[in-house]
């Protein structure tokens, strides 16, 4: 699976490049357009059941192509997975991924960091190019051994398993939420890359 992009970082549109019999999941509404012969499908969930809102599309024995495109204007930004480190991605931001990319529900980092609340962020690990998008512009902080950076919930898009991550209130007193990051922030220590959005969330759905 390939995965070349147009229109970013405002109108950003993922073209995604299918193998013969190659697949890749994504939010059924994104699909834009695909090749003649492109197969879609539901992908099974737990215990035989499908998973609403989503689809699967496979490529003929020719293979084929998918272009997806975000609900939203913003940017589409093709995170390569190379199955050495996992990556913590906002709950929102996933807009396609491969079979070969897992999304790991119970990971233990993002358990202890949110508790029972399931949180803003989602683990996933594999190989593989893991599509994402972006309200902005994606943009990054490279941090060495040590270094450290605070960043707000609304704008943070992706980081590796390399880096240490903590969750502190900005105001203790304050109103927080751990599903939207509300009132929350997160320190970062290196080594490591945070990607983030150059747009709010929250703020360019309102």
């Amino acid at each position: 699976m390939r995965v070349h992009t147009r229109h970013t970082p405002n109108f950003g549109v993922a073209r995604v490049l299918l193998a013969p019999g190659e697949a890749v999941q994504s939010a059924a509404d994104t699909m834009l357009a695909t090749s003649f012969g492109v197969r879609e499908g539901a992908p099974p969930g737990r215990g035989g059941s499908r998973k609403p809102g989503l689809s699967v599309f496979t490529a003929p024995a020719e293979g084929g192509w998918v272009d997806l495109a975000p609900i939203g204007p913003g940017d589409v930004y093709p995170l390569e997975l190379t199955g050495s480190t996992g990556w913590s991605v906002h709950h929102d931001a996933v807009l396609a991924r491969p079979a070969s990319v897992r999304h790991d529900q119970a990971w233990a980092p993002l358990q202890q960091l949110f508790g029972a609340d399931s949180g803003f962020l989602d683990h996933y690990s594999g190989t593989g190019p893991l599509v994402l998008t972006a309200p902005g512009p994606v943009d990054s902080f490279e941090l060495k051994p040590g270094e450290l950076v605070t960043v707000r919930p609304d704008y943070v898009l992706a980081y590796p398993d390399t880096l240490q991550c903590r969750l502190r209130a900005v105001d203790p007193s304050g109103p927080q939420s751990l599903r939207t990051g509300e009132g929350l922030v997160l320190d970062f220590a290196g080594p490591g890359t945070v990607l983030v959005q150059a747009r709010n969330r929250r703020v360019s759905r309102a």
